[in-house]
């Protein structure tokens, strides 16, 4: 139970990673807060599980580009559970698209959820966590983008990049308040960000031969990483990057 009596927020928790993030944090005993945006069944699928388990759950509709929504997230967590112990930005896009003719709505809108909604959002929870002066964890996920170029994800990679780069500032901006903050770098995970790209059987074997291990990633890999981060057997981790892809990058040459 390594997260046993904790309060954890999630954002883009209805699906993928984020969704399994909030099954594993219940899991581990902890109570989960659980942002989605426009996915109300879904949602509704994700706290049942929570429930079976034995632990409580929320969810706050919100979309995370818009600054207000991390306030209302954050409050709705405190009022349901009192608290905020850890935080998970997990939230994100990826629509595949080519460079040269990138219309300038979908790379404002990928930055915007990707890179400013983990902005705001880990502002507001930093600050509960302050409030109440006894420290959290803030996990971030990142990705192995943040290391290596994509020709699909110019808008996409330099927004993982800041995710990254994001957790190393908020390392030393908060840690004399005893708040953790580290990312996770996932490498190739079957989710519903690339099903489509993963569909066509040659890509996904291309996909697959470049990783030592011999699959693509779960969800649930990624899970217990960020499980591990949020709980006090990483208690002296902080500004630290993850990478959990299979072997993938150590591959690439």
């Amino acid at each position: 139970m390594l997260l046993e009596n904790k309060v954890v927020l999630i954002t883009g928790a209805s699906r993928g990673i984020g969704r399994a993030t909030a099954i594993e944090a219940a899991r581990q005993g902890a109570n989960v807060a659980i942002n989605t945006y426009k996915d109300e069944a879904v949602a509704a699928e994700v706290v049942a599980e929570i429930e079976a388990l034995g632990r409580k759950a929320i969810v706050v509709d919100a979309d995370v580009a818009q600054p207000d929504s991390a306030t209302a997230f954050v409050n709705a967590a405190v009022e349901a559970f009192g608290r905020v112990d850890v935080f998970v930005s997990n939230a994100g896009i990826c629509p595949f698209h080519a460079f040269l003719d990138m219309p300038v709505e979908t790379l404002r809108r990928t930055m915007e959820v990707n890179l400013h909604g983990a902005y705001f959002m880990t502002q507001a929870a930093a600050n509960q966590m302050v409030q109440q002066g006894e420290g959290g964890s803030i996990v971030a996920i990142s990705s192995i983008s943040a290391l290596v170029g994509g020709e699909m994800q110019t808008h996409y990679t330099p927004t993982k990049a800041g995710v990254h780069s994001l957790m190393q500032s908020c390392a030393v901006a908060l840690g004399r308040h005893g708040i953790r903050c580290n990312s996770v770098l996932p490498g190739t995970i079957a989710t519903d960000i690339n099903k489509d790209d993963l569909a066509d059987p040659a890509k996904r074997e291309y996909m697959e031969g470049r990783i030592p291990l011999g699959r693509l990633g779960r969800p649930e890999d990624i899970a217990s990483v960020v499980a591990f981060l949020a709980s006090d057997m990483a208690g002296y981790m902080s500004g630290a990057a993850l990478l959990v892809d299979g072997g993938a990058f150590a591959n690439f040459q």
